[in-house]
């Protein structure tokens, strides 16, 4: 394939498409489904849950999960950026936090409190996933734009996040919504993670194309 050019319109809207890949994560996951999922896990909304050797609450436990992912992605991002922009090899890096981010979010498909160490790693790889393809996805804008284009590109990969994430979540809710019986649609959460986890890596593979 030709290389194209600084600023060329293909290569700036195969940058900004990365958006429409993973901003499905957000809304999905990290917003509004799982954590409806995770809730309903328990019967009593005043059950502890044992992990890592201690006794917490339910929301204790993904608070405590996302915090260590985000000093997780704090302390790895400045190596890993240096890295990549020393080698050169900075889409190696975003492939490998988006393939991470997308296998977390299948995995969820067996979150389960009786393995709730596995269950939470899933969650875990998902959510470094995301923020990790984050770091080396922006440090391609002045790489890939010039300075006047970089508004409006940046304005562009945000609207087609925005669109395709309410488009797979109006599909994962109408799909939830079609059940009646309250394991079938526990049943129907779990197939929407999967369908997140294989939309952010299927077009995902346009923009590192």
């Amino acid at each position: 394939m030709a290389t194209l050019k600084k600023g060329s319109k293909k290569l700036l809207n195969a940058w900004a498409f990365y958006d429409w890949a993973n901003s499905v994560y957000t809304l999905t996951i990290a917003s509004s489904i799982f954590p409806i999922f995770y809730s309903s896990l328990f019967e009593d909304k005043n059950q502890l849950v044992n992990a890592f050797g201690f006794e917490m609450k339910q929301t204790v436990l993904i608070s405590i999960v996302t915090a260590f992912t985000f000093l997780v992605v704090a302390c790895l991002s400045p190596i890993l950026s240096g890295i990549a922009d020393y080698v050169g090899n900075k889409k190696n890096f975003m492939k490998f936090f988006c393939y991470m981010g997308g296998l977390g979010c299948i995995g969820l498909y067996f979150f389960n409190l009786s393995y709730i160490h596995t269950s939470v790693l899933f969650y875990f790889m998902g959510l470094l996933g995301y923020w990790g393809s984050l770091v080396f996805y922006n440090s391609y804008l002045p790489d890939i734009a010039f300075p006047e284009q970089q508004d409006s590109i940046s304005a562009k990969g945000f609207s087609w996040g925005y669109i395709g994430s309410v488009i797979l979540l109006i599909v994962n809710l109408a799909m939830v919504m079609s059940q009646t019986d309250g394991a079938a649609k526990m049943q129907m959460m779990k197939y929407s993670f999967v369908t997140v986890g294989l939309w952010w890596i299927l077009f995902s593979q346009y923009t590192f194309y």
